[in-house]
């Protein structure tokens, strides 16, 4: 069986540990290597027990642990090739990278299968991913989109478990304090997942037979994770889906278990 756990979420930084009995591995890795080593420590883990590092895109609340924990430990990083051109200015990340030429690919670590699918956001490549255990067991992880596709719906439509973003709650983006471009951007199709567009997803994944999801990378200014739960529970409780599913909201600084 799959453990997923967020180690931290938002737009300062954000990494998901994915584990069975015998294998671990990290969806990204931001903020910074102290802040990774300290979320692992907490549930028990640390870098040696790390066995691959799989990264959705280059921004930098994705991958700026990254340099400092390559010079830790040589950990095997897996970047489509697009990321790794900003990842490879990185030198001690640089040297620990398996840069896939493809936006969809699949990897074998340990008992866990990892495959990428891609999603839409305004990276130069960005991907989200599904893991599967040699026992069936399929966990996903989808942040960082604008819409949802096709494509991501019937990837984690696979999953028994998956860390879904909740964004923004649109009214909060609209009369909050970014300015008009980066209000454009976020509610862009290439920019990030509102709690409406969440709850859509999310009623179809649960009808499809998802139990449990963790909202996540919540924006700070533009959303509150109680906004975030009202969105999901109305939607769901409406289509007599809510006793169906459990959610949680990922923390902004510290590891959450799902």
């Amino acid at each position: 069986m799959i453990e997923i756990t967020t180690l931290f979420s938002g737009s300062s930084g954000n990494s998901t540990l994915i584990k069975t009995e015998n294998t671990a591995v990290l969806v990204d890795a931001g903020r910074n290597c102290k802040a990774v080593c300290t979320s692992l420590e907490k549930v028990g883990m640390s870098l040696d027990d790390i066995s691959a590092i799989f990264i959705t895109h280059e921004h930098s609340d994705h991958i700026s642990a990254l340099d400092v924990m390559s010079k830790k430990r040589p950990i095997p990083i897996h970047v489509t090739e697009p990321s790794s051109r900003v990842l490879c200015r990185k030198p001690a990340a640089a040297g620990c990278a398996v840069i896939h030429k493809g936006l969809i690919f699949e990897e074998k670590v340990g008992d866990l299968t990892l495959s990428s699918f891609p999603l839409p956001h305004d990276s130069a490549a960005h991907v989200g991913y599904i893991a599967k255990c040699d026992d069936g067991d399929c966990a996903g992880v989808a942040t960082d989109m604008g819409y949802v596709t096709q494509l991501c719906f019937d990837n984690l439509s696979l999953c028994r478990q998956a860390v879904i973003e909740a964004n923004h709650d649109r009214k909060m983006l609209a009369n909050g304090p970014y300015p008009r471009a980066l209000k454009e951007r976020v509610a862009s199709r290439f920019g990030h997942l509102s709690n409406t567009d969440c709850a859509s997803l999310i009623a179809g994944l649960v009808q499809n037979g998802m139990e449990k999801i963790m909202l996540a990378h919540l924006s700070l200014d533009n959303n509150t994770p109680d906004k975030a739960r009202e969105a999901i529970s109305d939607l769901l409780e409406s289509e007599g889906l809510l006793d169906r599913v459990t959610f949680k909201v990922a923390w902004r600084d510290g590891p959450r278990t799902l």
